[in-house]
């Protein structure tokens, strides 16, 4: 398959179908899309449980509160019993018909994305064995059985070929159109769950209000009258410094009223926050200190000395590395000692190959790949190989990432 090397030095002309290149384009933005979709309703999920949760809490501290002899008592607990039923069913329901028809929605995108990929490998086996056949029939010396043989290829790299793109013509634009549907079916069941729920729920809110009314009305002389804050610009009329409680005792903690967050204490502010364990502490920062100088105190003895001259406790941070599959973490070494799972042999790329979906390597000439067995061996197609290039697996790349196929006679065995 030295297709590619023809087609750069103008000996060979490439099959072109601008048709199914724009259904390509199509399939690759729907997918995009619907993969944003499904990403963006798992987090209104995720929001809808959280409410769910801060619901719950507030009723249940409302039960709580209040007391076995004030009249509605039961009510209130019979309410907040029917919003933690509504939330559960609303929840249920958005799942049911909205995440998990996205999900069979999404479903149909990676088998048609697998045989867009085979059809291209197939475009370039049958574009191979036309100009095969081409370049034996205008040769000066005919040699007729072989170009027997090469017509017999050609008709057959020609019937996968067809086959398989017939298929994914009439498949593609199909799956385009059905995206109106699938996004009016989505939103519409989202909008219609979300206006039922806030109409339950209100009337959940409207007895619950009723109920705190009746409370109200028995305990009448007693009303909690809410009075205006001042404003944080301008100081209260007749400000004055607050004189301290006539016995001496300590005062009540203030209560602050504007929502805004408790200033931090002394020591909370001085601290440095803790670093995440997978981000590895520069050797500046041990025991949240500063390098030592010459002839400065040991570690061990910084943080006991830091300890003694101040409330919070010594860290010790110590440095390691960690082997991995033979391999050193944190060293500069310029290559690994081990192989991908699986590896077979080593091959060099002795021409440039251009990838043509992303499941293919793409390669230049000198490149070294290190073969692996295919997942599927009944993925694999005649005359390809699947591999990492050596480069990659040094940088430690994930292999689901950086894997993928190639053309066998564009490189040769080293190993």
């Amino acid at each position: 398959m030295m297709r590619k090397v023809l087609q750069k030095l103008g000996k060979a002309d490439e099959t072109k179908d601008e048709q199914f290149e724009q259904c390509v384009q199509n399939f690759n933005k729907q997918l995009t899309e619907g993969t944003r979709l499904q990403k963006d309703l798992r987090t209104y999920l995720a929001s809808v449980k959280a409410m769910h949760e801060a619901s719950k809490k507030l009723n249940e501290c409302l039960q709580e509160v209040y007391e076995p002899d004030w009249p509605g008592r039961d009510e209130a607990n019979k309410i907040a019993e029917n919003n933690d039923l509504l939330w559960l069913d609303y929840h249920q329901k958005l799942v049911d018909q909205a995440l998990l028809t996205m999900d069979t929605y999404l479903g149909q995108f990676p088998d048609i994305k697998s045989r867009i990929a085979k059809r291209g490998r197939k475009l370039v086996d049958y574009d191979s064995a036309r100009h095969h056949y081409e370049s034996l029939q205008t040769a000066k010396k005919k040699d007729e059985t072989k170009i027997a043989k090469a017509e017999e290829e050609l008709i057959k790299a020609q019937k996968v070929f067809e086959e398989m793109n017939v298929d994914l013509q009439e498949e593609l634009p199909s799956l385009w159109n059905s995206r109106v549907g699938f996004y009016v079916n989505t939103f519409q069941s989202i909008a219609g769950l979300e206006e039922n729920f806030h109409k339950e729920m209100s009337k959940l809110n409207q007895n619950l209000n009723d109920v705190l009314v009746s409370l109200e009305k028995q305990h009448g002389s007693n009303t909690f009258t809410v009075k205006a804050q001042p404003s944080d610009n301008a100081p209260a009329k007749g400000d004055k410094s607050p004189s301290p409680p006539p016995d001496g005792s300590p005062a009540a903690p203030e209560i602050r009223v504007n929502h805004e967050p408790e200033p931090p204490s002394s020591a909370a502010a001085g601290a440095a926050l803790p670093k995440s364990p997978s981000q590895p502490a520069e050797a500046s920062e041990v025991a949240g200190g500063t390098r030592p100088a010459a002839g400065a105190q040991e570690p061990g003895e910084t943080a006991a000395s830091e300890a003694a001259s101040s409330s919070l406790p010594a860290v010790v941070v110590e440095t390691f590395s960690a082997t991995v599959n033979g391999t050193v973490e944190g060293s500069g070494g310029a290559g690994r000692l081990d192989l991908p799972p699986g590896f077979m042999f080593k091959v060099q790329a002795q021409h440039d190959y251009v990838a043509t979906d992303t499941d293919e390597l793409q390669l230049k000439a000198g490149d070294v790949v290190l073969v692996i067995p295919f997942q599927n061996p009944e993925e694999q197609d005649e005359g390809w190989l699947m591999g990492v290039k050596e480069s990659d697996w040094n940088q430690h790349l994930e292999l689901e990432k950086c894997r993928g196929v190639f053309p066998e006679n564009f490189t040769e065995r080293v190993q």
